[in-house]
């Protein structure tokens, strides 16, 4: 699987550990995220995961900020793009069974790097259930 990552100055350890842990198990990662933690804006980061996720460059996304929400409001400005706010791995594995999730955003300051890494394994194992849940995802998109 490929896989796009993005993040700000808040989630470069958290980037390290998860692009480790994805390369380990086999997925080609794309890192558009900054590698210090000197101040950036996480939209200069999220934007290139969404375009590689909505132009199929890459399976899914992953992004990290300090709450995950600044981040997550930028990617799910885009067309196609399901950006879910996980904090546990079951949110994120509902993300994907209901909700069809194409992104996950982690919040890198009330999360530690093992549940940042268990929670990107259960949203990369987890399908889409599709079923009752399709109907409400075909209604999200607003065009």
């Amino acid at each position: 699987m490929k896989i796009s990552i993005g993040n700000d100055h808040a989630g470069p350890d958290y980037k390290k550990a998860i692009v480790d842990f994805l390369e380990k198990n086999g997925h080609e990662v794309i890192n558009h995220g900054t590698n210090t933690t000197d101040s950036v804006d996480y939209p200069d980061f999220g934007h290139p995961v969404a375009i590689d996720v909505e132009t199929g460059i890459a399976d899914l996304g992953i992004v990290i900020c300090g709450s995950g929400n600044g981040i997550a409001m930028t990617v799910n400005k885009h067309q196609g793009i399901r950006a879910a706010l996980c904090w546990t791995k079951e949110i994120a594995a509902l993300a994907r069974q209901h909700n069809d999730a194409n992104i996950i955003s982690i919040p890198a300051r009330f999360t530690s790097i093992p549940q940042a890494v268990e929670m990107v394994d259960t949203f990369l194992k987890t399908d889409f259930e599709g079923g009752r849940h399709q109907n409400r995802v075909n209604k999200i998109s607003c065009s």
